[in-house]
């Protein structure tokens, strides 16, 4: 289980420290909403090890994740925008998500990308994509990199309905198979109740 606990944070230009505390349970998906400027990702970015919290706790089955860097940190993160490197391909693109001796990665990479729904896209360049064809191909490394905390800023806000039903489907699916923490940024009320097994609401 992923806990949180009395997480604080301050910006340089803030008054007040942000304060966290949630849990999230193996294999289900928790969505947090709130107004802009609220501290939706920069809750994201603690987790992840991009900022540095004044005090609290992020235990993973008991686990204290804070004295590790992000790149040692069991975590997949798909940022709100500026998720792909425009002067790589697709493939190469999707390779950063793979560990280097993976077995066999363009049949993952092939994979990864029929379930996103491009499976033509993989000699693409990334800077040739559309917002939300970027935004798939974000997702797909998101995924395949298969770690136990998935944390997911906006994923279907530059996706038509359809796509982006399709893409819920997915997470929801890969969470419960996988086991995974998936934490869920959103603005869209489709990505609360009903969807989300749990909603944690910032103010």
């Amino acid at each position: 289980m992923l806990k949180i606990k009395n997480l604080k944070f301050t910006h340089p230009d803030q008054k007040s420290p942000f304060d966290f505390s949630l849990t999230c349970k193996p294999g289900t998906i928790t969505a947090i909403t709130g107004p802009s400027g609220i501290g939706k990702s920069t809750l994201l970015d603690l987790i992840a090890g991009f900022l540095v919290p004044t005090s609290g706790r992020i235990h993973l089955n008991d686990i204290d994740l804070i004295p590790y860097p992000p790149e040692l940190r069991p975590v997949s993160i798909l940022f709100q925008a500026d998720n792909l490197f425009d002067h790589l391909s697709v493939k190469n693109n999707l390779a950063l998500g793979l560990e280097a001796k993976t077995p066999d990665p363009t049949k993952k990479i092939v994979d990864a990308l029929a379930q996103v729904g491009l499976p033509d896209f993989i000699g693409r360049g990334a800077k040739n994509l559309s917002g939300g064809q970027q935004q798939r191909v974000a997702l797909a490394r998101a995924l395949l990199r298969n770690q136990p905390v998935v944390l997911l800023d906006e994923p279907f806000a530059n996706l038509d309905g359809k796509t982006a039903q399709h893409m819920r489907k997915l997470v929801k699916t890969l969470t419960v198979k996988n086991n995974w923490h998936t934490l869920l940024v959103s603005h869209l009320p489709e990505d609360g109740n009903g969807y989300a097994d749990t909603l944690y609401q910032l103010d």
